[in-house]
């Protein structure tokens, strides 16, 4: 199985962004950009203490303030989006070394359409294939981004911590004592904090008698399972 590695240098626009400079094509009022800057913080935050080099924590800074960068989209609006519905999924070993047009200079065509995903999912996959077209050639933090909401077995460091982040950052009101316990656990046990966070988030959906997506399933059954991530490699 051949690893999914990452370039060396952010691309410009995950560099600006980091600082808080969203692309042009993003949808998010003032309340959300406040929400994205916290979880950003969080990130920068995390990564600084797990010791990751300066270009780690630029993309973690970045991943905080794009995952939500067309949250303020309606579900209509981002299934308008050219091409939205136009290809059949597939996983980071498929779009390693994809960038806009990937490496042989070919259309790279989105992951799923998006009418597929529930509505409160779809400004995920949207933004990542947004990003993807202006040339952002990085798998893991795509993959993060896409997947932020429901989660994904396929996630790397970055992708776990992103999940854990929008769900514990400061600004998050209901049980903010048991928000607060889990913040002060990560990033040193983050996987175990997650089992926790994705616990309650199947629990809460099975209580209110609505679905479980089969990739947030999926996500918990990972992390039980011990799946980890090696460095800056990660292995489907």
């Amino acid at each position: 199985m051949e690893p999914i590695t990452d370039r060396a240098t952010p691309h410009p626009l995950v560099a600006v962004a980091a600082a808080g400079r969203l692309p042009g094509w993003a949808a998010a009022g003032r309340e959300r950009r406040a929400h994205m800057a916290r979880v950003a913080a969080l990130l920068e935050a995390w990564a600084r203490e797990l010791g990751l080099g300066k270009r780690d924590v630029v993309r973690w800074a970045a991943a905080g303030y794009l995952h939500d960068a067309l949250r303020d989209a309606s579900p209509s609006e981002l299934g308008s989006l050219p091409g939205m519905d136009a290809a059949k999924p597939r996983s980071p070993t498929q779009v390693a070394g994809s960038g806009a047009g990937g490496a042989s200079g070919k259309p790279v065509p989105p992951d799923l359409p998006l009418r597929r995903l529930p509505p409160n999912a779809r400004h995920g996959p949207a933004a990542a294939i947004l990003l993807r077209r202006e040339g952002v050639d990085d798998p893991e933090l795509l993959h993060a981004i896409r997947w932020h909401t429901l989660g994904s077995a396929d996630f790397g460091l970055l992708g776990r911590a992103l999940y854990a982040a929008d769900f514990l950052e400061p600004g998050r009101r209901p049980r903010k004592e048991w928000r607060e316990g889990l913040r002060s656990r990560a990033p040193d046990e983050l996987e175990n904090v997650l089992i926790e966070i994705v616990t309650s988030r199947i629990d809460y959906l099975s209580r209110a008698g609505r679905a479980v997506h089969s990739r947030t399933a999926g996500f918990r059954e990972s992390l039980v399972n011990g799946r980890r991530r090696c460095g800056d490699v990660y292995y489907r």
